[in-house]
């Protein structure tokens, strides 16, 4: 007697995979994702592809696409750590739709991936509903996804998310090095905390200390993964309002999303050759978070400067009669923001200058004086 041979879905579980917790993720994740849909977006979800209607590009002059791809690193295994995954997708979105107004485009669409060991339909609805949260917050429509099970790759529990965004501008309106004058003003925009990078110099220097992310501790206000796990600000629905009002046309030259590489390297990828920066510390405190990792790590705050953002999320650099009322603008939408240094390019030597940066031929920038405390 013949065995009936097994159906493929019976295998691919056989081999680890399971494809109705597949689907009972997106049932899960349905609702939140609707939400970002504008009515550009068409077929819903679930498709093999996103569609997006762009003829509302037909009014630009020179239309110009921006896209950009990106991780929350490291971060994730504190996630993971602790079972809490309703913050990461808003990391991802900060990592990715923030590099997108960085050059004055206003975000159209994005789409997810999500590589995990098994899927966990309750999980995986959590990291997509708070993609889509923070979708809905910058006016981006999560078009797609993917959630890919890598069993035998990535154990149980273990995932890893990415993204990719596009958005549009006007060719003659992008914001870049070329615009940035002699005298501007450089804006810092505050951070939340870490946002989502230098997560393996946390993770080393906590391992170091014998720290568990499930430990609670007064110095982190309690458990020292939620505390870690301080979503990633958005700055595009903020600075889009900058930009698209008429009393602050111009004002922005140029912005800088400070990621990894931290706070001199980024702000010089803004920079015109010839031109530098005295970024001076004392304008800020940075966030106590900061300070407990290095008072942990035995280190200086200035020699993290290249990890970590230290406060500083974003940077604008603003004609220097226009940065009062910038800054306002900024922090009416719940943003601090302050004046962080100015714009040179008197000659001078650049020694102990950061210059350009992941292949830029940028500007020069160091940071000089003492943090405030």
């Amino acid at each position: 007697m013949t065995e009936k041979p097994a159906s493929s879905s019976a295998s691919y579980a056989a081999a680890g995979v399971d494809t109705a917790a597949g689907d009972l993720a997106v049932e899960l994740m349905k609702s939140a994702v609707s939400r970002t849909h504008t009515p550009e977006v068409f077929g819903g979800v679930g498709g093999f592809a996103g569609l997006f209607d762009v003829s509302a590009l037909k009014a630009f002059h020179h239309p110009l696409l921006a896209t950009s791809t990106d991780g929350v690193g490291t971060k994730v295994a504190i996630a993971q750590a602790i079972d809490k995954h309703d913050t990461i997708g808003q990391d991802l979105v900060g990592m990715v739709v923030d590099d997108i107004i960085v050059v004055g485009a206003k975000p159209l669409f994005m789409t997810d991936y999500i590589a995990c060991g098994k899927v966990v339909p309750a999980r995986i609805a959590e990291i997509v509903t708070g993609i889509a949260r923070a979708c809905e917050a910058t006016g981006t429509a999560l078009v797609g996804g993917e959630t890919a099970e890598h069993p035998g790759l990535l154990a149980p529990d273990d995932y890893d998310v990415a993204g990719a965004a596009v958005g549009a501008v006007e060719a003659d309106a992008v914001l870049g090095a070329d615009r940035v004058r002699d005298g501007d003003v450089v804006v810092a925009l505050a951070s939340s905390g870490l946002h989502s990078n230098g997560f393996s110099l946390v993770r080393h220097i906590l391992a170091q200390n014998g720290i568990g992310f499930t430990d609670r501790s007064d110095s982190f206000g309690g458990q020292v993964g939620e505390a870690l796990l301080e979503p990633t600000r958005l700055y595009t629905a903020p600075l889009l309002k900058v930009l698209q009002d008429p009393a602050l046309a111009g004002a922005i030259h140029s912005l800088s999303h400070v990621t990894g590489g931290g706070i001199a390297a980024n702000l010089a990828r803004v920079l015109p050759l010839g031109s530098w920066v005295e970024v001076d510390r004392s304008t800020w405190s940075p966030t106590p978070v900061f300070r407990i990792l290095s008072d942990l790590a035995g280190s200086t705050l200035e020699s993290s400067e290249g990890t970590w953002n230290l406060g500083v999320g974003m940077f604008a650099v603003v004609a220097a009669d226009k940065a009062a009322a910038v800054i306002a603008a900024v922090e009416a939408e719940g943003i601090h923001a302050w004046t962080a240094g100015t714009v040179s390019t008197a000659s001078r030597d650049l020694a102990g200058f950061e210059q350009g940066a992941k292949g830029v031929d940028g500007g020069a920038v160091r940071l000089v004086g003492a943090y405030a405390e």
